[in-house]
């Protein structure tokens, strides 16, 4: 029987080829690191560096009441830096709403002493946003939507205040649940309507307001103060308020010291 022969095994000479091919690779990879690095914009390596310490809270100003304002990097909006760009100017917006509410305070004063009461008028501030509330009864006749003699020199005091600010006005008028009992409005949506309106076309006619600032919305008894359970609640939920509001459009100018 004839004895079979081993061959030996092929060497293959051309493996380092693959090696080379990975070093070669890797190489490329690393110039092209390189290159990108050398190509970085140092303003905007600078402006996501501020953007990303702005949104960690790294600094700001803000405290106990008071919003968390963060000055961070300008943007060009839709974006979390976009938001901290004006904070420099809502904190001013809010310092000035906070004077204006010193300053109509201040008016309304003799008014309110005359009436011995604070119910009449109340001027609020909250979250950017300023209210000054009537109490419809001093204002209006039930069921009615023609101002009441004394009520006009309150609403001069108020409109001289509000008109420096250049900012939009909305005035609402709410009632209570209580049935309308004038045959001329047939729903408090109706009457709370053109009390509105009333006060609206008086802030235009008599201060100039601009009508492009100005806002009337009738509330009905939708927005209630407080349950409708007592003749005293009853009366609180009767009003008008004049709203100013920091985040609305604004179409004026800045508010005016």
């Amino acid at each position: 029987m004839a004895k079979k022969h081993k061959h030996e095994e092929h060497e293959n000479h051309e493996r380092w080829l693959v090696s080379y091919a990975d070093f070669i690779t890797l190489l490329f990879a690393f110039f092209v690191v390189m290159y990108s690095v050398s190509r970085v914009d140092n303003k905007r390596m600078a402006a996501a560096a501020q953007s990303i310490k702005w949104a960690l809270h790294f600094a700001g100003t803000g405290g106990v009441g008071e919003l968390p304002i963060f000055p961070g990097p300008a943007s060009s909006g839709g974006t979390v830096t976009g938001a901290g760009a004006g904070g420099a100017k809502t904190t001013e917006r809010l310092k000035q709403m906070d004077e204006l509410k010193k300053r109509l305070e201040k008016r309304l004063k003799p008014y309110l002493l005359e009436r011995n009461s604070a119910r009449v008028i109340l001027v609020e501030l909250e979250n950017g946003r300023l209210t000054v509330r009537l109490s419809a009864e001093a204002f209006f006749d039930p069921s009615q939507a023609a101002l009441r003699p004394e009520a006009l020199p309150v609403l001069d005091a108020i409109a001289s205040e509000l008109k420096r600010t250049g900012r939009p006005v909305r005035v609402e008028a709410h009632t209570d649940d209580s049935p309308v009992t004038s045959q001329r409005y047939r729903t408090n949506w109706d009457l709370s309507a053109a009390r509105a309106a009333t006060v609206t076309a008086f802030l235009e006619e008599a201060h100039a307001f601009s009508p492009a600032l100005l806002t009337a919305a009738g509330m009905g008894a939708a927005r209630p103060l407080v349950p409708n359970d007592s003749a005293e609640r009853r009366a609180m939920n009767r009003r008008v308020e004049m709203v100013v509001d920091l985040y609305s459009t604004d179409i004026g100018s800045t508010i005016a010291r």
